[in-house]
Parts: structure tokens; sequence; C-alpha cells
């Protein structure tokens, strides 16, 4: 089994959205909010950033002005088990997986209670199959954000399928990260029980290449051991 570790959802880049979802420190209880979409999508597939006011109420928390109009690149979409992407991390994922491996899904999260960042493990997908976003049936466009958008001929945007049994968001993230050397990183700790991360002392950012457990079964044992609720839904 292979398994690689991706960084998903908003943050404080201008790709990002220059924002961060909610997360409650003591609980661990979480909002997903996605990044925004930067690429026309079909006409009834949009899907708004307005619509998390509900469960950004919960935290306390209101959608920035910026955000709020806009439209969200949903991708991991958890309730249809799905991630996307496109060029050279689309290469890694068809040239990397097979069915039964995993993709580990992280964001960086804003405390609720005291105004830091929290890195943690958010979600995970199990692969099933992949499918190119362009030959997606149109009934089904809506199941990813790739596949949602109008796509170019020849456009090459892939889509990874989970099974449904170890596939989900996570009920409570699982915190993983802290601030040394310059950038958030995977607790040493961490990564000494993991069996380390192909990147350079666990450092956590987008990156074209994505890092790879070096012994997944290591972290897998651990993951579980956390005792993590899946579920098929965004929020």
């Amino acid at each position: 089994m292979r398994s690689l570790l991706v960084r998903v959802g908003a943050d404080q880049s201008p790709g990002g959205g220059n924002w961060n979802g909610p997360v409650d420190s003591i609980t661990n209880e979480f909002a997903y909010v996605a990044i925004p979409e930067k690429h026309p999508v079909g006409v009834g597939l949009e899907k708004p950033y307005a619509a998390l006011t509900p469960v950004l109420s919960k935290f306390g928390v209101t959608m920035p002005d910026h955000l709020f109009g806009r439209t969200m690149h949903l991708d991991p979409d958890f309730s249809h088990l799905t991630y996307g992407d496109q060029k050279e991390r689309a290469k890694q994922l068809q040239n990397k997986l097979r069915r039964g491996d995993r993709l580990v899904f992280y964001s960086g999260l804003r405390d609720v209670h005291v105004d830091q960042l929290i890195y943690a493990i958010i979600g995970v997908i199990t692969v099933d199959d992949f499918i190119l976003a362009r030959d997606v049936p149109e009934s089904l466009r809506n199941m990813n954000a790739h596949s949602r958008r109008v796509l170019a001929e020849g456009a090459e945007d892939i889509i990874v399928r989970g099974q449904r049994d170890f596939s989900g968001r996570l009920s409570l993230c699982i915190p993983i990260g802290e601030y040394r050397n310059r950038a958030y990183r995977v607790q040493p700790s961490l990564l000494e029980t993991w069996g380390g991360l192909s990147v350079k002392d666990g450092y956590l950012q987008r990156s074209a290449r994505l890092p790879e457990f070096r012994d997944p079964t290591r972290f897998f044992n651990w993951f579980e051991s956390k005792e993590p609720a899946l579920i098929s839904a965004n929020n």
C-alpha cells in the first residue's frame, strides 16, 4: 500500500482565499472550507461560500466579505468521496496510486479560542479507481470540483473515486503540526511514530510534489489508534 499526504482547504495565500476555516482546539470539531474556484463551472453546479453560513455560525465565525459572494473549489468532495487534480499532481496520482492505496488530507485551521493555526488531518480517501474529468457523464458531473468545471478540449484533469470503506471526512480533526525552523511541520514525535515522510523534516506546505508516507502501515496503525470516525459529508 502507498499513501500520499495532501494539503487542502482555504488558507492565507491568495489562491487559498486569504482565510482559514475554524477549529475548536478543545473538542477538535472543525469546519471544512475549500479554496476558491478560479474557473467557470457548469450552470447549477456552483458551490457558494454563502452555504457555509450555518456551519460557521456554530463556531461563532462569519465568512469574510471577500469570499461570501464567491464559489468554492470543493475538492476533496467528501459527500461523493472524490478528489481531483491536474497537471503534475494528476500524473503523480496516476503513477503512484492503485486501488486500495490512500490519500490523507490535512488543512491549516484557525483556532476559535486563541489566534493560532492548527495543522490537522481532516479526512482520508481509499482509492477505488480513476476517471478523467472530461469523461464523467453529464448526470454525474456534480461528483467533484474538476468535473463541475467547464473544461477545455483535451483537459487531463483526473478524479480519484474512493471506496466506501475507510473513506470520508473526519468528524473530529487530528492535530499533527507545529511551527519550527521557520515553517509549519509535522511534530517530530509523530514523524518517528509514522516512520517518516518523503519531505525534509515533515514540511507542511502546498507543493507540486505530494509527500509520501515512508511506512504507510505504521502511519495507519497510529491513525486507527485515534479511533477516527469517517463521514460521507463535507460538513
